[in-house]
């Protein structure tokens, strides 16, 4: 017998989702080597070969890669001229430089959509706050929405104003603004979909992302109420987008469903996603070996739910710190309930874990959810 050698896949980024994917991994052999900010990083805590480094300087991304079979990513924040130097290096970086830019620049990403023919809210990058009200008045008027291109997530770098006395704040980033209409959505779904290197994409069934406060709070899977020809649409989008930004790995189309029925794209991720926690208890295959795969261009797994209908609402700190003591009455309450923490300092609306629940009523699984979360986070106290 001769030696068999597994890959090692270089993970960019120590956060949950690295450490999440490296989870999936470990059941396939799949060595991991991680490049993190901080030893005390959510992944550097399970990873067994960690590189602490920046990730914004080239030549400690080029001695993390070296051993590495391929280059992957828990954020999109590695400059882009970077990633071309390591793919003139010979090392496969997936979702590649001219894919990845789309998640990097909003205003590269609404250009290419538009190209494409996807649907996306009226836009323009704008240049003062003086451009910002014409923006405003070839259109419906203020409020209008207002991102710097790069840099923002969770709700940072996003504002809402309603005037041009409002519009100076973003400029001060130093960056390009983008003013988007602000759409009267009905509500917000999410598209992910997973593509591997020769072209074999499989799509999640199409959920439901309620926010609270420019954060995800909760998500529902599949979205409720939504009709076979939309949810066929929303999945159809997000494969061209995958296919024709070359993404390979997972990638999360958020989009807005306006009051007349239609779809707009709001953002793109070329990662896992928290809207597709849920697949780890809930899917065949979960987001996390689903991109596992892809990035080492093995076959894609059943992206099919498990169960009729899955929540995962996510843990946010609060004042209750220790979160541990409350996995008694939580566990005793729903035994089958599903728990996953990220190893995170407990601070005030930080994301330190979510839960998932599922079943056959739809309700119940809403409750079940809630109720873990506020319990872990403090709210809820019987």
């Amino acid at each position: 017998m001769g030696h068999v050698t597994f890959p090692v896949v270089g993970m960019v980024g120590g956060g949950q989702l690295a450490r999440m994917t490296h989870e999936a991994g470990i059941p396939l052999g799949i060595r991991f080597k991680l490049l993190s900010d901080t030893p005390q990083d959510s992944a550097a805590q399970v990873v067994s070969e960690v590189v602490v480094g920046d990730h914004r300087d080239l030549e400690t991304l080029r001695a993390f890669a070296q051993g590495c079979d391929v280059i992957t990513f828990d954020h999109e924040h590695v400059p882009t001229g970077h990633l071309r130097a390591l793919e003139a290096d010979g090392i496969p970086v997936r979702p590649g430089p001219d894919a990845l830019v789309h998640a990097q620049d909003k205003g590269v990403m609404r250009a290419r959509l538009g190209e494409i023919g996807v649907p996306c809210p009226r836009h323009r990058i704008v240049a003062d706050p003086a451009d910002v009200t014409r923006f405003a008045e070839e259109g419906d008027g203020f409020p209008v929405v207002l991102k710097t291109v790069r840099g923002g997530y969770d709700g940072k770098g996003v504002w809402v104003v309603s005037g041009e006395a409002e519009a100076a704040e973003p400029f001060k980033a130093g960056v390009p603004v983008l003013a988007e209409e602000k759409v009267d959505f009905a509500r917000e779904l999410a598209a992910n979909v997973v593509r591997s290197p020769h072209g074999q994409a499989v799509a999640y069934p199409v959920v439901e992302s309620i926010q609270v406060g420019g954060v995800c709070d909760t998500v529902i899977a599949p979205a409720p109420g939504l009709s076979g020809a939309l949810s066929a649409q929303a999945q159809e989008l997000a494969l061209t987008v995958a296919k024709e930004l070359g993404v390979v790995g997972h990638l999360a189309v958020e989009l807005f469903e306006t009051r007349d029925g239609r779809l707009l794209v709001n953002e793109l991720a070329m990662r896992p996603h928290n809207s597709g926690h849920w697949t780890q208890d809930g899917a065949v295959t979960s987001q996390f070996a689903n991109h596992v795969r892809a990035v080492l261009d093995l076959p894609l797994g059943d992206p099919r739910p498990r169960a009729t209908w899955t929540v995962m609402a996510n843990v946010l700190g609060g004042d209750y710190p220790d979160m541990y003591a409350a996995y008694l009455h939580c566990m005793a309450r729903d035994p089958q309930l599903k728990i996953h923490m990220y190893g995170k300092d407990v601070k005030p609306g930080r994301k330190v874990g979510h839960v998932n629940t599922y079943g056959d009523d739809l309700a119940d699984v809403r409750e079940r959810a809630a109720h873990a979360a506020g319990y872990l986070r403090g709210t809820i106290t019987e």
